[in-house]
């Protein structure tokens, strides 16, 4: 029989780990990166990119998309609907012109047909871009923008055009739809509105 002391020691998972939301991105950031992907062709990148901030999926529903989820015929479509993984809820989300103009360069330059995965991986074990890969991907763009790489991750994508909807809106029913939530204090805790909020009312009352 073992006793306390001879009890193995593990450490904390989060021991020495920043944790908590990661932070979404900001407009200048988001503009900055376009830009640079769109100078150096990095095609791909930019269809993800843009699709990631206008879908507002997890990641793994992000990666996991086929070109039918987001095309009608030979045009990419203007509003999408997928299942997601985590909740098995459909969401809907909407495709603006810049995601659309650089999705359907990617579709043609990379040959995609209806049935394909939109982000095929470069790895032979996989058939689409895994959450991993994503990650990466994302890890290269937060150090392309100087920014810290503790502070950002795929749900960065996910939070960004929510949270600039809510702060221009206050609707939270609305992000709450677009996020896919089922309940609307999964939304408030997501944004972490609570204290945003807070802060601002208390730095708008002077004494």
């Amino acid at each position: 029989m073992g006793t306390a002391g001879s009890a193995i020691h593990r450490e904390p998972w989060n021991k020495g780990k920043l944790v908590g939301q990661k932070a979404p991105f900001k407009l200048k950031d988001i503009w900055a990166l376009r830009v640079r992907l769109q100078m150096e062709s990095r095609v791909r990148e930019l269809a993800l990119f843009n699709l990631g901030i206008d879908s507002k999926l997890r990641g793994c529903d992000l990666v996991a998309l086929k070109v039918r989820d987001v095309c009608h015929g030979d045009q990419v479509a203007t509003r999408a609907v997928v299942m997601q993984h985590k909740t098995q809820r459909p969401v809907q989300f909407e495709i603006t012109q810049a995601a659309r103009d650089a999705l359907q360069a990617w579709i043609k330059l990379a040959g995609l047909k209806p049935e394909d995965f939109l982000f095929p991986s470069r790895l032979h074990d996989s058939p689409h871009l895994g959450t991993r890969q994503y990650a990466r991907i994302l890890g290269h763009w937060v150090d392309e923008l100087g920014l810290d790489r503790a502070e950002y991750g795929t749900h960065s994508m996910r939070r960004t055009k929510a949270t600039l909807i809510y702060r221009r809106t206050k609707n939270l029913r609305a992000v709450q739809l677009l996020l896919g939530h089922s309940k609307l204090e999964s939304t408030v805790r997501y944004l972490g509105i609570e204290v945003d909020d807070a802060l601002e009312i208390s730095e708008q009352t002077e004494i």
